[in-house]
C-alpha cells in the first residue's frame, strides 16, 4: 500500500514567469508531479468500484494487471515539447509514472472486472463472484 503526501512548494516569484509558464503549476500538475493519484473506493452489493483522479492523462497511458489477487494499476507518461525562437530553443522532457496495487478480497471476480477513463478519472469496475453476492432472505418452511 502507498500513501498520498502532499507538498508545498515555496519559490521565490522571479522563477514563476520563467520562459512564459508557471512553475508551481507545472510541479503541481498530478500527471508531472511524480505524487500517488487519489483514490477512492466504494462498495455495494454488485462489487467495489476504485475511482482514480489522473487528469492530463490519456487512456493509453495506464496499465492494468491481476495477478492471483493483486490488482495494479499504473501509468506512464513522456512529453517532450520544443520551443524555437530567434535567441534560443528551448527543448523540455517530462517524465511521469505511478503504481498503486490493491490487494483484491476473494469475493471479486477477476474475468469481469473491466476499467474506463473519462474526463480524468479512471473508474475501474470489480464485481462480485455471483455466490458472495448478499441473497434475499427467504422463509424455509418446516416439513
Amino acid at each position: 500500500m502507498s500513501t498520498l503526501v502532499k507538498t508545498h512548494f515555496a519559490t521565490p516569484s522571479y522563477l514563476n514567469g520563467f520562459f512564459g509558464k508557471d512553475l508551481l503549476q507545472e510541479f503541481n500538475t498530478p500527471a508531472f508531479s511524480g505524487s500517488v493519484p487519489a483514490v477512492n473506493v466504494v462498495e455495494n452489493k454488485e462489487g467495489f468500484k476504485i475511482e482514480l483522479a489522473a487528469p492530463g492523462l490519456q487512456k493509453t497511458d495506464f496499465k492494468l494487471n491481476l495477478v492471483k489477487d493483486q490488482l495494479t494499476i499504473s501509468a506512464h507518461k513522456e512529453q517532450k515539447e520544443e520551443e524555437n525562437n530567434e535567441r534560443y530553443t528551448r527543448r523540455e522532457f517530462k517524465y511521469s509514472s505511478f503504481q498503486r496495487t490493491f490487494t483484491l478480497p476473494n469475493t471479486v471476480d477477476g474475468e469481469k472486472i473491466v476499467a474506463n477513463y473519462s474526463d480524468g478519472v479512471l473508474s475501474i469496475v470489480l464485481p462480485k463472484r455471483e455466490e458472495a453476492k448478499e441473497k434475499p432472505a427467504r422463509e424455509i418452511e418446516v416439513a
